[in-house]
């Protein structure tokens, strides 16, 4: 099935993101708006050493609450930086860790149904300590490490509720990456 664009027009933009509004027509003829938010896409990073993943916590306004998710983020100041080169970046950002290896899992869209976002995903291994370097909007931020065990665990129990980190969680198992 196609969907036909009539018309686009932007109705909000900030640095982070737009959302333009488009007058459409489907391909039985009738006709209606859809509503696109496009933000660039994020590097998703998947600290794992002995066992066990290197998480993040902080405040999602958006929610109302604190979730454990995996590192993740993009550089709107640089847009077209390479994927693998956000993620060693937002890897040291929130973790203070650096890894030895960073091996590309695979790209997968956050929300298609509203959302032109997706989502670099990069197993990371041989990982070193270092500072943090957190932005402002980060500096909430506690990083825990759990097992394979007790991330399943959490995630069952609703402390891991944010859908990136879950399905990146698929993809790694699915890759078969984890011992």
């Amino acid at each position: 099935m196609t969907i036909e664009t009539l018309s686009s027009k932007e109705v909000y933009r900030n640095r982070w993101m737009t959302v333009r509004e488009d007058s459409i027509r489907r391909q039985d003829g009738t006709s209606g708006i859809y509503g696109v938010v496009h933000k660039p896409d994020f590097a998703l990073v998947i600290p794992y050493e002995n066992g066990a993943f290197h998480l993040v916590e902080q405040y999602r306004y958006p929610v109302k609450g604190r979730y454990l998710e995996f590192p993740q983020g993009t550089w709107e100041e640089q847009a077209d930086a390479p994927p693998e080169t956000v993620a060693a970046g937002e890897l040291q950002e929130e973790t203070g860790l650096v890894a030895g290896r960073m091996t590309y899992l695979g790209h997968i869209l956050t929300a298609p149904g509203y959302s032109t976002q997706g989502m670099h995903v990069f197993l990371a291994e041989e990982l070193t300590p270092g500072p943090q370097r957190l932005t402002p909007e980060e500096g909430d931020l506690v990083v825990s490490r759990v097992t394979v065990e007790e991330f399943e665990a959490l995630v069952l129990e609703g402390r891991i509720k944010d859908a990136s980190s879950i399905s990146a969680y698929g993809l790694l198992r699915m890759k078969k990456r984890l011992p």
